[in-house]
C-alpha cells in the first residue's frame, strides 16, 4: 500500500495550476476593489501584489489540498493517482477574469487508475476532496479574531473553501457529489448537511 508518492511532473502541474488559478481570482478581487475592469498595468503591477499573496494562501492553497485529499485516499487503495493540469483551462480562467471579473475555474484534476477499485472506494476518494475543504474552512476561522491582512486572509479561506466543498458536492457531471451519491445516499445526505451547517455558522461569524 503506497503512503504518498508523486513525481516531478505532478509537482510542475500542481505548482503551475497554484500559481495561475491564484493569478485569476487576484485579478477577479482587482475588479471588486476597482469597481470595473483593471488595466493591463494593474494586474501586471504593484497594485495586485497583495492580493495575488492573498490568493496563493487561500483559493491556491485550497484547490491544492482538495485535489491532494482525493490523491491520497485513492493512493491507500493501492491505485495510481496524479495531478494533471488543464493549460487551456488555466489560460481561460485568466483571461476570463480579466475581461469580465469572473473566474471559471477548471484548473485540472487528480488522474487515477486502478481497475480493482470498487465504488465505494471511488465513494470514499471523491468525499476525500469536500472533506478536506471543510477542515480547511475551519483552519482559516482562528484569523477571524484579527484584523487586516490576517482577517482577509480568514475570511477569504473561510468562505472559498465552503464554495469549494458545496460546489463539489452538486450530484451532477464529473463532480465529487455524483460519485458519493451513487456510493452512499445517506454518507452524501450528511456531507452535504455538514457544510450548510458550517456554511450558517460561518456567516454568523462574518456578518
Amino acid at each position: 500500500m503506497a503512503i504518498f508518492n508523486t513525481s516531478s511532473t505532478e509537482l510542475k502541474h500542481l505548482f503551475i495550476a497554484w500559481v495561475a488559478i491564484s493569478y485569476a481570482f487576484a485579478i477577479m478581487l482587482a475588479w471588486m476593489e476597482l469597481d470595473g475592469k483593471p488595466t493591463g498595468s494593474e494586474i501586471l503591477g504593484p497594485f495586485i501584489t497583495d492580493l495575488f499573496i492573498i490568493s496563493l494562501i487561500t483559493v491556491g492553497i485550497s484547490f491544492i489540498f482538495h485535489e491532494m485529499g482525493h490523491k491520497f485516499v485513492a493512493q491507500q487503495y493501492g491505485a495510481w493517482a496524479e495531478f494533471r493540469m488543464s493549460f487551456g483551462m488555466l489560460l481561460l480562467a485568466i483571461y476570463m477574469a480579466w475581461q469580465i471579473g469572473i473566474l471559471f475555474a477548471a484548473p485540472g484534476a487528480v488522474q487515477i487508475f486502478g481497475p480493482h477499485i470498487t465504488k465505494k472506494q471511488y465513494g470514499k476518494i471523491a468525499a476525500s476532496g469536500p472533506v478536506m475543504n471543510l477542515f480547511l474552512a475551519f483552519a482559516f476561522m482562528p484569523l477571524l479574531t484579527d484584523t487586516g491582512f490576517l482577517y482577509d486572509i480568514g475570511r477569504l479561506g473561510v468562505i472559498i473553501n465552503l464554495l469549494l466543498a458545496g460546489f463539489n458536492m452538486l450530484p451532477i457531471s464529473v463532480l465529487d457529489g455524483r460519485k458519493v451519491l451513487a456510493w452512499n445516499p445517506i454518507v452524501y445526505i450528511g456531507l452535504f448537511i455538514t457544510i450548510i451547517v458550517v456554511g450558517m455558522f460561518s456567516v454568523a461569524i462574518l456578518i
